[in-house]
Protein backbone atom coordinates (compact mmCIF):
# COMPACT_ATOMS: atom_id res chain seq x y z
CA UNK A 1 0.00 0.00 0.00
CA UNK A 2 1.53 3.39 -0.95
CA UNK A 3 2.13 6.04 1.65
CA UNK A 4 -1.06 7.86 2.47
CA UNK A 5 -1.16 11.46 1.20
CA UNK A 6 -2.71 14.43 3.01
CA UNK A 7 -5.46 14.71 0.43
CA UNK A 8 -6.50 11.07 0.81
CA UNK A 9 -9.22 10.02 3.22
CA UNK A 10 -7.94 9.07 6.64
CA UNK A 11 -9.30 5.52 6.41
CA UNK A 12 -7.01 2.52 6.37
CA UNK A 13 -8.55 1.28 3.12
CA UNK A 14 -6.87 3.93 1.03
CA UNK A 15 -9.11 6.99 0.79
CA UNK A 16 -12.73 6.82 -0.13
CA UNK A 17 -14.41 10.03 -1.09
CA UNK A 18 -17.63 10.95 -2.81
CA UNK A 19 -16.02 9.87 -6.10
CA UNK A 20 -15.79 6.19 -5.05
CA UNK A 21 -19.08 4.56 -5.95
CA UNK A 22 -20.83 1.20 -5.93
CA UNK A 23 -18.46 -1.72 -5.54
CA UNK A 24 -15.60 0.49 -4.44
CA UNK A 25 -17.58 1.73 -1.43
CA UNK A 26 -18.64 -1.80 -0.51
CA UNK A 27 -15.04 -2.95 -0.80
CA UNK A 28 -13.86 -0.24 1.56
CA UNK A 29 -16.61 -1.00 4.09
CA UNK A 30 -15.69 -4.70 4.01
CA UNK A 31 -12.11 -3.80 4.87
CA UNK A 32 -13.26 -2.18 8.10
CA UNK A 33 -13.25 1.51 7.32
CA UNK A 34 -14.13 3.57 10.38
CA UNK A 35 -16.41 6.44 9.61
CA UNK A 36 -16.58 9.42 11.91
CA UNK A 37 -19.84 10.08 13.66
CA UNK A 38 -21.55 13.32 12.69
CA UNK A 39 -24.30 14.99 14.74
CA UNK A 40 -27.69 14.83 13.11
CA UNK A 41 -27.29 11.49 11.33
CA UNK A 42 -25.92 7.96 11.57
CA UNK A 43 -22.19 7.34 11.76
CA UNK A 44 -20.32 8.65 8.73
CA UNK A 45 -23.26 10.67 7.47
CA UNK A 46 -24.30 14.28 7.46
CA UNK A 47 -27.54 15.74 8.82
CA UNK A 48 -29.48 14.48 5.80
CA UNK A 49 -28.14 10.94 6.21
CA UNK A 50 -25.83 11.18 3.19
CA UNK A 51 -22.24 9.85 3.33
CA UNK A 52 -19.74 12.57 4.19
CA UNK A 53 -16.91 13.34 1.80
CA UNK A 54 -13.57 15.12 1.95
CA UNK A 55 -15.14 18.17 0.32
CA UNK A 56 -18.03 18.45 2.78
CA UNK A 57 -15.61 18.12 5.71
CA UNK A 58 -13.34 20.74 4.14
CA UNK A 59 -16.18 23.21 3.65
CA UNK A 60 -17.28 22.71 7.25
CA UNK A 61 -13.75 23.45 8.49
CA UNK A 62 -13.36 26.47 6.20
CA UNK A 63 -16.52 28.08 7.54
CA UNK A 64 -15.08 27.88 11.05
CA UNK A 65 -11.65 29.22 10.09
CA UNK A 66 -11.28 32.99 10.71
CA UNK A 67 -8.31 33.14 8.32
CA UNK A 68 -10.53 31.87 5.50
CA UNK A 69 -13.33 34.28 6.38
CA UNK A 70 -11.07 37.35 6.53
CA UNK A 71 -9.15 36.51 3.35
CA UNK A 72 -12.38 35.56 1.59
CA UNK A 73 -13.99 38.90 2.43
CA UNK A 74 -10.91 40.81 1.21
CA UNK A 75 -10.88 38.85 -2.05
CA UNK A 76 -14.63 39.30 -2.49
CA UNK A 77 -14.20 43.06 -2.07
CA UNK A 78 -11.38 43.07 -4.63
CA UNK A 79 -13.49 41.12 -7.11
CA UNK A 80 -16.44 43.48 -6.67
CA UNK A 81 -14.40 46.65 -7.20
CA UNK A 82 -12.65 44.99 -10.14
CA UNK A 83 -15.97 44.45 -11.87
CA UNK A 84 -17.67 47.65 -10.71
CA UNK A 85 -15.05 50.24 -9.68
CA UNK A 86 -17.73 52.92 -10.09
CA UNK A 87 -19.22 51.73 -6.81
CA UNK A 88 -16.50 53.50 -4.80
CA UNK A 89 -15.15 56.11 -7.20
CA UNK A 90 -16.70 58.23 -9.93
CA UNK A 91 -13.43 59.58 -11.36
CA UNK A 92 -11.48 58.49 -14.43
CA UNK A 93 -8.01 57.06 -13.68
CA UNK A 94 -6.68 58.70 -16.87
CA UNK A 95 -8.12 62.14 -16.03
CA UNK A 96 -5.02 64.03 -14.87
CA UNK A 97 -4.16 67.64 -14.04
CA UNK A 98 -0.46 68.53 -14.08
CA UNK A 99 -1.15 71.54 -11.86
CA UNK A 100 -1.87 69.09 -8.99
CA UNK A 101 1.12 66.81 -9.57
CA UNK A 102 2.52 65.23 -6.38
CA UNK A 103 0.06 67.07 -4.14
CA UNK A 104 -1.11 65.32 -1.01
CA UNK A 105 -4.54 64.43 0.31
CA UNK A 106 -7.38 66.83 -0.47
CA UNK A 107 -11.17 66.75 -0.07
CA UNK A 108 -12.45 64.25 -2.61
CA UNK A 109 -8.94 62.93 -3.23
CA UNK A 110 -7.95 61.05 -0.06
CA UNK A 111 -4.76 59.49 -1.51
CA UNK A 112 -3.48 62.64 -3.20
CA UNK A 113 -2.12 62.90 -6.76
CA UNK A 114 0.73 61.22 -8.64
CA UNK A 115 3.47 62.74 -10.76
CA UNK A 116 1.09 63.35 -13.67
CA UNK A 117 -1.64 64.85 -11.52
CA UNK A 118 -3.83 61.71 -11.63
CA UNK A 119 -5.90 60.75 -8.61
CA UNK A 120 -3.99 58.04 -6.72
CA UNK A 121 -7.13 56.68 -5.07
CA UNK A 122 -8.86 56.14 -8.40
CA UNK A 123 -5.81 54.52 -9.97
CA UNK A 124 -5.43 52.24 -6.95
CA UNK A 125 -9.04 51.12 -7.30
CA UNK A 126 -8.79 50.50 -11.04
CA UNK A 127 -5.45 48.73 -10.56
CA UNK A 128 -7.29 45.94 -8.72
CA UNK A 129 -9.04 45.00 -11.98
CA UNK A 130 -5.73 44.36 -13.73
CA UNK A 131 -4.24 42.36 -10.87
CA UNK A 132 -7.31 40.19 -10.32
CA UNK A 133 -7.67 39.55 -14.05
CA UNK A 134 -4.04 38.52 -14.44
CA UNK A 135 -4.09 36.37 -11.30
CA UNK A 136 -7.34 34.54 -12.02
CA UNK A 137 -6.77 33.98 -15.76
CA UNK A 138 -3.18 32.87 -15.22
CA UNK A 139 -4.21 30.45 -12.49
CA UNK A 140 -6.97 28.95 -14.63
CA UNK A 141 -4.63 28.54 -17.59
CA UNK A 142 -1.81 27.06 -15.52
CA UNK A 143 -4.16 24.68 -13.69
CA UNK A 144 -5.86 23.48 -16.86
CA UNK A 145 -2.69 22.95 -18.88
CA UNK A 146 -0.54 21.59 -16.07
CA UNK A 147 -3.33 19.50 -14.57
CA UNK A 148 -4.21 17.78 -17.86
CA UNK A 149 -0.61 17.10 -18.92
CA UNK A 150 0.50 15.99 -15.46
CA UNK A 151 -2.60 13.85 -14.94
CA UNK A 152 -2.14 12.03 -18.24
CA UNK A 153 1.55 11.45 -17.53
CA UNK A 154 0.81 10.06 -14.08
CA UNK A 155 -1.97 7.80 -15.34
CA UNK A 156 -0.30 6.32 -18.44
CA UNK A 157 3.36 6.57 -17.37
CA UNK A 158 5.99 5.17 -19.68
CA UNK A 159 7.28 7.26 -22.55
CA UNK A 160 4.72 10.03 -22.02
CA UNK A 161 5.79 10.40 -18.39
CA UNK A 162 9.49 10.47 -19.30
CA UNK A 163 8.98 13.14 -21.96
CA UNK A 164 6.95 15.35 -19.62
CA UNK A 165 9.58 15.01 -16.89
CA UNK A 166 12.36 16.15 -19.19
CA UNK A 167 10.30 19.06 -20.57
CA UNK A 168 9.44 20.29 -17.08
CA UNK A 169 13.13 20.11 -16.14
CA UNK A 170 13.90 22.48 -19.01
CA UNK A 171 11.21 24.97 -17.92
CA UNK A 172 12.31 24.81 -14.28
CA UNK A 173 15.78 25.90 -15.42
CA UNK A 174 14.48 29.19 -16.86
CA UNK A 175 14.61 32.11 -14.37
CA UNK A 176 11.14 33.65 -14.28
CA UNK A 177 12.14 37.32 -14.22
CA UNK A 178 14.86 36.85 -16.83
CA UNK A 179 12.44 34.90 -19.02
CA UNK A 180 9.91 37.71 -18.67
CA UNK A 181 12.48 40.32 -19.68
CA UNK A 182 13.32 38.33 -22.83
CA UNK A 183 9.83 37.20 -23.77
CA UNK A 184 7.89 40.38 -23.06
CA UNK A 185 10.48 42.85 -24.30
CA UNK A 186 9.46 42.08 -27.89
CA UNK A 187 5.73 42.46 -27.18
CA UNK A 188 4.19 45.82 -28.00
CA UNK A 189 0.64 45.11 -26.80
CA UNK A 190 -0.48 47.01 -23.70
CA UNK A 191 -3.16 44.45 -22.76
CA UNK A 192 -2.94 41.81 -20.06
CA UNK A 193 -2.93 38.82 -22.41
CA UNK A 194 0.81 38.69 -23.23
CA UNK A 195 1.58 38.72 -19.50
CA UNK A 196 -1.00 36.00 -18.84
CA UNK A 197 0.40 33.91 -21.69
CA UNK A 198 3.93 34.23 -20.31
CA UNK A 199 2.85 33.21 -16.80
CA UNK A 200 1.00 30.17 -18.16
CA UNK A 201 4.01 29.23 -20.28
CA UNK A 202 6.38 29.15 -17.31
CA UNK A 203 3.90 28.23 -14.59
CA UNK A 204 2.35 24.98 -15.83
CA UNK A 205 5.31 22.66 -15.00
CA UNK A 206 4.80 23.16 -11.25
CA UNK A 207 1.14 22.17 -11.44
CA UNK A 208 2.01 19.30 -13.79
CA UNK A 209 4.42 17.86 -11.23
CA UNK A 210 1.81 18.11 -8.47
CA UNK A 211 -0.94 16.58 -10.63
CA UNK A 212 1.34 13.75 -11.78
CA UNK A 213 2.27 12.72 -8.26
CA UNK A 214 -1.31 12.98 -7.05
CA UNK A 215 -2.63 10.81 -9.89
CA UNK A 216 0.08 8.19 -9.35
CA UNK A 217 -0.96 7.95 -5.71
CA UNK A 218 -4.69 7.89 -6.42
CA UNK A 219 -4.58 5.23 -9.16
CA UNK A 220 -3.03 2.72 -6.74
CA UNK A 221 -5.94 2.89 -4.30
CA UNK A 222 -8.32 -0.02 -3.86
CA UNK A 223 -11.38 1.63 -5.39
CA UNK A 224 -9.47 2.31 -8.63
CA UNK A 225 -8.22 -1.27 -8.76
CA UNK A 226 -11.77 -2.49 -8.16
CA UNK A 227 -13.07 -0.30 -11.00
CA UNK A 228 -10.34 -1.61 -13.29
CA UNK A 229 -11.20 -5.22 -12.38
CA UNK A 230 -14.85 -4.54 -13.21
CA UNK A 231 -13.83 -3.42 -16.71
CA UNK A 232 -14.07 0.35 -16.37
CA UNK A 233 -12.47 2.26 -19.24
CA UNK A 234 -9.49 4.56 -18.78
CA UNK A 235 -11.68 7.60 -19.32
CA UNK A 236 -14.20 6.50 -16.71
CA UNK A 237 -11.50 5.74 -14.16
CA UNK A 238 -9.86 9.13 -14.75
CA UNK A 239 -13.07 11.16 -14.57
CA UNK A 240 -15.06 9.25 -11.95
CA UNK A 241 -12.47 7.83 -9.56
CA UNK A 242 -9.02 9.39 -9.97
CA UNK A 243 -9.57 13.05 -10.86
CA UNK A 244 -11.96 13.89 -7.97
CA UNK A 245 -9.50 12.36 -5.49
CA UNK A 246 -6.36 13.84 -7.05
CA UNK A 247 -7.50 17.43 -7.61
CA UNK A 248 -7.20 18.62 -3.99
CA UNK A 249 -3.43 19.30 -3.97
CA UNK A 250 -3.70 21.02 -7.35
CA UNK A 251 -6.35 23.38 -5.95
CA UNK A 252 -4.19 24.18 -2.92
CA UNK A 253 -1.05 24.93 -4.95
CA UNK A 254 -2.99 26.94 -7.54
CA UNK A 255 -4.68 29.07 -4.88
CA UNK A 256 -1.38 29.97 -3.26
CA UNK A 257 0.26 30.53 -6.65
CA UNK A 258 -2.46 33.03 -7.62
CA UNK A 259 -0.99 35.60 -5.25
CA UNK A 260 2.46 34.87 -6.65
CA UNK A 261 1.24 35.53 -10.19
CA UNK A 262 -0.16 38.90 -9.13
CA UNK A 263 3.17 39.92 -7.62
CA UNK A 264 4.97 38.63 -10.74
CA UNK A 265 2.84 40.85 -12.96
CA UNK A 266 3.62 43.84 -10.75
CA UNK A 267 7.33 43.01 -10.86
CA UNK A 268 7.40 42.76 -14.65
CA UNK A 269 5.38 45.98 -14.97
CA UNK A 270 7.77 47.70 -12.56
CA UNK A 271 10.67 46.64 -14.78
CA UNK A 272 8.89 48.07 -17.81
CA UNK A 273 8.27 44.81 -19.72
CA UNK A 274 4.91 43.80 -18.31
CA UNK A 275 1.83 45.96 -18.71
CA UNK A 276 2.33 49.32 -20.35
CA UNK A 277 0.45 52.64 -20.19
CA UNK A 278 -2.34 53.54 -20.62
CA UNK A 279 -3.20 50.30 -18.80
CA UNK A 280 -3.67 51.02 -15.08
CA UNK A 281 -1.52 48.72 -12.97
CA UNK A 282 -0.12 48.79 -9.46
CA UNK A 283 3.27 47.80 -10.85
CA UNK A 284 3.28 50.73 -13.29
CA UNK A 285 2.28 53.17 -10.54
CA UNK A 286 4.94 51.81 -8.16
CA UNK A 287 7.57 52.18 -10.87
CA UNK A 288 6.51 55.76 -11.61
CA UNK A 289 6.40 56.68 -7.91
CA UNK A 290 9.78 55.21 -6.99
CA UNK A 291 11.66 58.31 -8.18
CA UNK A 292 9.45 60.59 -6.06
CA UNK A 293 9.48 58.53 -2.88
CA UNK A 294 11.23 61.25 -0.83
CA UNK A 295 9.08 64.18 -1.93
CA UNK A 296 5.74 62.39 -2.34
CA UNK A 297 5.76 59.04 -0.49
CA UNK A 298 1.97 58.75 -0.79
CA UNK A 299 2.38 57.97 -4.48
CA UNK A 300 4.21 54.75 -3.57
CA UNK A 301 2.46 53.90 -0.31
CA UNK A 302 -1.07 53.25 -1.59
CA UNK A 303 -0.50 51.08 -4.67
CA UNK A 304 2.25 49.13 -2.87
CA UNK A 305 -0.04 48.62 0.13
CA UNK A 306 -2.91 47.45 -2.07
CA UNK A 307 -0.59 44.98 -3.81
CA UNK A 308 0.71 43.63 -0.50
CA UNK A 309 -2.78 43.17 0.94
CA UNK A 310 -4.01 41.41 -2.21
CA UNK A 311 -1.10 38.97 -2.37
CA UNK A 312 -1.36 38.28 1.37
CA UNK A 313 -5.11 37.61 1.08
CA UNK A 314 -4.63 34.97 -1.61
CA UNK A 315 -1.76 33.31 0.26
CA UNK A 316 -3.86 33.18 3.44
CA UNK A 317 -6.74 31.71 1.45
CA UNK A 318 -4.44 29.04 0.04
CA UNK A 319 -3.15 28.17 3.51
CA UNK A 320 -6.71 27.86 4.83
CA UNK A 321 -7.71 25.60 1.92
CA UNK A 322 -4.60 23.46 2.46
CA UNK A 323 -5.42 23.00 6.15
CA UNK A 324 -9.03 22.07 5.34
CA UNK A 325 -8.10 19.52 2.67
CA UNK A 326 -5.37 17.88 4.76
CA UNK A 327 -6.91 15.57 7.41
CA UNK A 328 -3.58 15.28 9.23
CA UNK A 329 -3.67 19.01 10.08
CA UNK A 330 -7.11 18.94 11.66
Amino acid sequence: MPEQQPWDDASGSGAISGAGAGGAMDLAMDEGTTLEKTPGGPEGTGPAGKPRSLWSDAWRDLRRNPVFIISGLVILFLVIISIWPQLITDLDPLDCDLAKAQEGSQPGHPFGFDGQGCDVYTRTVYGARTSVTVGVCSTLGVSLLGGVLGGLAGFFGGTWDAILSRVTDVFFGIPVVLGGLVFLSVVTSSTVWPVIGFIVLLGWPQIARIARGSVITAKQNDYVQAARALGASNGRMMLRHIAPNAVAPVIVVATIALGTYISLEATLSYLGVGLKPPTVSWGIDISAASQYVRNAPHMLLWPAGALAVTVLAFIMLGDAVRDALDPKLR
